[in-house]
């Protein structure tokens, strides 16, 4: 087992698409990495001694810090490796913009058009109609309050956003921002991966052949270089851990250092995560909190898109 606290430790599935952009970004920046496969659904008894509750995927690993949220992952994974940088200065800014778009209203038109019926039949093909039901049910608590489109909506919706994407080739840039690929074509390439995913569905994308070859170009970046690793072996990388990455909590910012604080998402997969507030700035927010398995951990998440509240919250 390896015991090297700076390793890059992905916990991902193979479906996930978010996870998808997380590995393509590990590709471009062409990094080592060790692969724990964690469960598609519910109970992930590995994974949330790591992160104190939070289940949503990917979740990044590096010693005792453990990393929510693809987006956080991205910028830690830029400092990691600043070149070839995910933020180019060609696209700066709107690159993040259009990522930001990608990662919510995008996502959240791709997931009901592409799980319509004829769509989930072929990505669980084979699997038993127990685990499908389970399926179900463990997504309809994680999105509990979503308000999604239906199908025909969804259809139309993704119409217009696959327009949008073509449109932005049509001058014959390679990629979406430009020259460069930039985080923009990460966060837009997990979306097409995801419906091409579901082969009775995929025809939609049949309109957009510059959008088509586009994607071959971002997949073929490739995704590094992984290993796997065992759910337990990354535990214990945890607990053997000796001290985490530098956070502070900056002052203005409405806490203090050392407060008990709860962080939960705000759109969906709102499982609350409670510790002691050790970082936080007007990007991120750090808890320490200390697990029987996995020992003292730092746990990090994103501003955008999460909250903080004091105590132990609900």
């Amino acid at each position: 087992m390896s015991n090297d606290s700076s390793e890059l430790i992905l916990h991902h599935y193979p479906q996930s698409p978010f996870s998808e952009k997380t590995r393509l970004i590990l590709g471009h920046k062409r990094l080592e990495w060790r692969s724990v496969i964690i469960p598609v659904m519910m109970p992930k008894p590995d994974l949330l001694p790591l992160t104190g509750g939070y289940r949503k995927t990917p979740v990044l690993q590096v010693g005792a810090d453990i990393y929510c949220d693809s987006a956080l992952i991205a910028s830690v994974l830029e400092q990691r490796a600043p070149e070839p940088s995910i933020h180019p200065a060609e696209s700066a800014g709107a690159a993040q913009l259009m990522a930001q778009w990608a990662d919510t209203t995008l996502f959240w038109t791709v997931v009901p058009y592409t799980i319509q019926p004829a769509g989930l039949a072929a990505i669980f093909a084979g699997a038993p109609s127990e685990v499908i039901k389970a399926f179900g049910e463990d997504r309809a608590a994680l999105t509990s309050g979503l308000h999604w489109p239906t199908v025909t909506d969804a259809t139309a919706q993704l119409h217009t956003h696959l327009g949008w994407l073509e449109q932005r080739l049509a001058d014959g840039r390679a990629f979406l921002g430009g020259t460069q690929v930039s985080i923009a074509d990460f966060s837009v390439a997990h979306c097409i991966w995801f419906v091409k995913s579901a082969p009775p569905v995929v025809a939609i994308l049949d309109a957009y052949p510059r959008l088509l070859a586009w994607h071959a170009r971002v997949l073929a970046i490739g995704q590094g270089h992984p290993r796997e690793l065992g759910s337990g072996e990354a535990l214990a990388v945890a607990a053997s851990a000796k001290g985490h990455a530098p956070s502070r909590v900056e002052f203005g910012l409405g806490f203090d250092a050392g407060e008990q604080v709860t962080v939960s998402a705000t759109d969906y997969g709102q499982d609350p995560v409670t510790g002691r507030l050790v970082g936080l700035t007007r990007e991120r927010v750090t808890l320490e909190r200390r697990d029987d398995r996995a020992g003292l951990v730092h746990v990090h998440f994103p501003r955008l898109g999460f909250r903080i509240t004091r105590g132990a919250g609900t």
